[in-house]
């Protein structure tokens, strides 16, 4: 089962103060990019893998989806998306996302964010993901980008009680890495990005849109603090096609 980091008090709390977590959808500034990639969603059926409050599962029902559900593994994440959810056609899942089990044929647009770099049997769960996309469905997903997952020096990965398991040799070597954001010890999966790509290719998925995003000069004048992201690419957008 993949760590549930979202249900520690202290990374949830840590979490619950960030932009894209008070303001929703227009707090997080890939936002605007990833919906250019989003098709017509009136009459469709939709999957969001990773939704934790519910914010893109409310969106999609107001542009016309007529049946949405939310899957997440974090159980105070699906309080706080069912406490904020009033629509019958949303219906929230707890579920790990490396072991899905979607009927097939079921949605036309599967969706992702920043979730799936949690996943550890990521060709798996992308398997079931295209066999759960009718013919022509699109598949629409960001990750933190494999700059940042990939450790900035070489070391070694430290189990739970402590003791050198592998070692980590920077971007090449794909895998589990810990880090610390919001609380200690958190474990995300290091792809690079020729692996995200050739794992789509491998499973049957045409590409049709890959962004290393970074702010545009628009949203720099608003919020200065993003000039940063210009410097290296904070996440990876990819939209594909069964």
């Amino acid at each position: 089962m993949a760590q549930n980091i979202y249900d520690d008090p202290e990374f949830f709390a840590g979490y619950s103060r960030l932009p894209r977590s008070l303001v929703g959808l227009n707090g997080a500034p890939e936002w605007p990019a990833l919906r250019a990639a989003i098709p017509d969603l009136r009459h469709s059926k939709v999957v969001d893998l990773g939704c934790g409050y519910g914010w893109f599962c409310r969106w999609a029902a107001q542009q016309g989806a007529a049946w949405v559900v939310g899957i997440d593994i974090s159980e105070k994440m699906l309080a706080r998306a069912r406490a904020a959810t009033t629509d019958a056609a949303i219906s929230f899942v707890r579920a790990d996302l490396g072991r899905l089990g979607l009927a097939e044929g079921a949605f036309d647009l599967a969706y992702s964010s920043l979730a799936l770099h949690y996943v550890m049997d990521l060709s798996g769960s992308l398997a079931s993901v295209h066999r759960a996309l009718v013919a022509g469905g699109s598949l629409i997903f960001s990750v933190e980008h494999p700059i940042f997952t990939a450790p900035r020096r070489p070391g070694w990965l430290v189990d739970a009680q402590g003791h050198k398991t592998w070692p980590i040799n920077g971007y090449l070597i794909e895998g589990p890495r810990q880090t610390d954001w919001l609380t200690k010890e958190v474990i995300k999966q290091h792809r690079t990005l020729a692996g995200y790509v050739n794992l789509l290719l491998q499973l049957g998925f045409s590409l049709s849109h890959i962004e290393e995003w970074g702010p545009t000069g628009e949203q720099i004048a608003a919020r200065p603090s993003l000039a940063d992201e210009r410097q290296r690419p904070p996440f990876l957008l990819i939209a594909a096609r069964k």
